[in-house]
């Protein structure tokens, strides 16, 4: 035998003992804490099954409480009552939501003149208001609600507990326990002792193949914590069991009378089989992998060089698709370490069955080994040589599929067009392969001449469409006034004539629609504000005049309903009055009547005005003015609403128990006057958009402002050729109003 053949069986050799080596040690990091912590008696497997049936046993044997009296032992807390008073909300928002939830179909049954309905549908709802209105009225109310639902869940309780007591049966079957309750001497057991049979006669290690203290089990498993694992979870029978008060002792044990084919006992057997594979299986592997330390001095790698004239042929496949090749490659030979594995830690009765799926495993594992090392020797040698990697990236599939999809689908329906197109043609391509599959032999020919002509065909439409809907994307982007780039011109084709007289139209398009856009936003959401803000109140008043509607109303509602109307009706108007002056203000319609104002006085008029609000309210005001009379040529009537607006602003958005400083100061020929106070809402990083109409701070428009107050305060300064500005640091919200000075 020439020395080429002898290495190219010791390479063989070589390359099987690795794979079978680091198999072992790959089952050793997946199976080595099962099989090497001891005793199965001593594992976690057993743990957790002794831990399974000490649960079911307290469940089943040791808690004699009955249905009715763990009844008795229910209990409702404050806390209990409050939750479930405010399940759903306040009271306001649980009775707008059923009101919310009725108003359609009420609205349904009145357009269709079905009064039966309408009435049914508004007794159901009023029966479910009531009951909600109860709910915060009385806890009794509550507590009797809560009480229902626990007894409900111990219902259901007790029947799961039928449902799983098999499963305790069948384990019963295989353990065997003697239980005794220190506080009542009560004891359970299902041993069958004699007259004079003590527990030690059985309880012992020639009986059971192992036996646990209780009072160690108690302490490992509290049944309370664990009954969520092995049937469905009771957080009301846990909170009852909870409280009883029970001392158990006692020992459980794993009997050796227990049918062989128990799956407790089955499983012990079974383990001890597997752990000595296993121990073997670990311990040839490891020798394995040293036998081919030793054989690797004699340099059976060396057989790598005969691949060398795959390597040119190798290159020419992309980038990518060698990274996937390679990754398979790793994925199947983990896979079939997995396989080799598995014939040592599971124990097999057919003993032949394995030894030919161990072979197969190996032989596996073995070539996959040789061939990842080929590919990944290859890779490695673009460490010296980046660019050539650099130049293998670009030209990899994943690269210009990317790039190709991109431009085919700057104009999306071009690139869907081209997508159905395609799709039916690879259609009718996997048609004809399944024709060849199933035997027509004339076809081969049409098969093979398809698949050459249809993927050049392919790369050729994707450029010329990605080529198109570059030109077109950037029509749409002159159009809409965004200018960018000009178009690359490619040949003398149409679309490259096209793109050129597109770069000569770019020349002339300088308009931005950045202010447009921002206008059209502002527009849309001053629709929307004014939409809900004059609905709201509407509303109302729609709802209670249908409520005043109501027969044999009493007395005590009928002014309650009165004196809404009243107040909506009125907030109404001053949405409506604010609207139409800030509208006035904006088109400049306004006459200003100007005369001598003292600033001060003014600023104390309008706080005075709101004296009983501020005294009322938990802020602490700090006003600072100078002693003399502030004087200004303005219009005292308008300037006083703007003071108006900004103090009402504050009692609104100010945060409760903060100080507010509102404060005047003469700087040479100018009047400064500064208002300052915490917010309570966050606020947005535009500030700008504050004094647009129906903006609020409050973005949720929870409160009563109409978001006008602003935007009304900045034209009126305005029109008095002032300015009035707007700074936030953090939550400290500041306007600053500055006016010339009458001197």
């Amino acid at each position: 035998m020439d020395i080429k053949s002898k290495s190219k069986y010791l390479f063989v050799t070589w390359v099987l003992l690795i794979a079978y080596g680091l198999s072992g040690l790959f089952s050793a990091l997946g199976n080595g804490s099962q099989f090497m912590q001891g005793d199965y008696l001593e594992s976690e497997e057993y743990a957790n099954q002794m831990n399974h049936f000490v649960t079911l046993l307290h469940v089943y044997e040791l808690n004699t409480m009955t249905k009715e009296e763990m009844k008795e032992e229910i209990t409702v807390s404050e806390e209990e009552i409050e939750e479930h008073r405010m399940r759903y909300g306040n009271l306001g928002d649980q009775v707008s939501s059923i009101g919310m939830q009725y108003e359609g179909q009420i609205q349904e049954a009145i357009n269709s003149g079905n009064k039966a309905v309408e009435e049914a549908l508004k007794k159901e709802r009023d029966a479910k208001v009531a009951d909600i209105t109860e709910n915060f009225n009385s806890d009794e109310y509550v507590r009797a609600k809560v009480v229902k639902e626990k007894e409900k869940n111990i219902d259901e309780f007790f029947l799961k507990l039928e449902e799983y007591r098999h499963e305790f049966l069948n384990l019963e079957q295989a353990y065997k326990y003697y239980i005794k309750d220190r506080n009542t001497d009560a004891v359970f057991t299902n041993l069958n002792l004699g007259k004079n049979e003590s527990v030690s006669n059985i309880m012992n290690n020639k009986e059971m193949y192992f036996v646990q203290d209780y009072t160690a089990l108690q302490n490992i498993i509290a049944y309370t914590g664990h009954i969520e694992n092995f049937m469905p979870y009771n957080e009301v029978a846990e909170e009852i069991l909870r409280k009883q008060n029970r001392d158990f002792t006692g020992q459980i044990g794993l009997s050796k009378q227990a049918p062989d084919k128990h799956f407790a006992v089955s499983n012990y057997k079974d383990y001890q089989k597997r752990q000595m594979l296993f121990i073997g299986y670990l311990i040839s592997s490891i020798g394995a992998l040293i036998i081919s330390y030793f054989l690797a001095k004699r340099k059976p790698a060396t057989v790598f060089g005969s691949f060398e004239h795959m390597k040119p042929l190798y290159g020419r496949i992309p980038l990518d698709v060698r990274a996937v090749m390679l990754l398979l490659t790793g994925v199947f030979l983990l896979l079939s370490m997995t396989l080799i594995s598995e014939q040592f830690v599971y124990y097999h009765s057919d003993i032949f069955s394995s030894l030919i799926e161990l072979i197969i495993s190996l032989i596996a594992a073995a070539s996959l080994l040789a061939f990842g090392w080929v590919q990944l020797k290859f890779l490695l040698e673009y460490r010296n040589d980046w660019q050539q990697l650099k130049e293998d990236a670009r030209n990899s599939l994943l690269v210009k599929g990317y790039y190709a999809v991109l431009d085919a689908f700057i104009v999306k329906s071009i690139g869907l067009q081209l997508l159905i197109i395609l799709g039916i043609a690879f259609g009718m391509g996997m048609l004809f392969v399944a024709v060849l599959a199933a035997g027509g032999g004339d076809i081969i020919v049409i098969a093979f001449a398809f698949g050459v002509i249809s993927l050049p065909i392919f790369i050729f439409i994707m450029r010329k469409a990605g080529y198109l809907n570059k030109v077109l994307k950037h029509t749409e982007e002159l159009a809409a006034g965004n200018l960018g780039a000009d178009i690359p011109v490619k040949g003398k084709s149409a679309i490259a004539k096209h793109a050129a007289n597109i770069n000569d139209l770019r020349n002339t398009v300088n308009v931005s629609h950045k202010e447009q856009a921002k206008s059209e936003r502002l527009k849309t959401e001053l629709i929307t504000n004014v939409s809900h803000d004059l609905r709201t109140p509407l509303t109302s008043i729609i709802t209670y005049t249908e409520l005043l509607k109501t027969p044999d109303l009493a007395q005590e509602d009928r002014d309650s309903y009165i004196e809404i109307l009243d107040r909506k009706s009125k907030r109404l108007k001053v949405l409506i009055d604010d609207l139409f002056e800030a509208t006035k203000m904006a088109s400049g319609n306004i006459e200003l009547h100007k005369e001598k104002v003292d600033l001060n006085q003014l600023l104390q008029q309008a706080l005075a005005e709101h004296n009983e609000a501020l005294s009322q309210s938990s802020l602490q005001m700090r006003v600072s003015q100078p002693e003399q009379p502030v004087y200004a040529y303005v219009d005292g009537q308008k300037l006083w609403r703007v003071f108006d607006n900004l103090i009402g602003n504050i009692l609104k958005y100010a945060l409760e128990n903060t100080r507010v400083y509102i404060s005047v100061k003469e700087e040479q020929n100018r009047v400064v006057l500064t208002f300052k106070n915490i917010t309570k809402y966050e606020l947005g990083e535009d500030l700008n958009e504050l004094f647009e109409r129906f903006k609020r701070g409050d973005q949720s428009r929870h409160t009563e402002g109409s978001g006008l107050g602003l935007a009304i305060a900045k034209s009126i300064i305005d029109l008095h050729n002032g300015s009035l500005d707007i700074e936030v640091d953090g939550d400290l919200f500041k306007v600053t109003v500055i006016l010339e000075k009458l001197t």
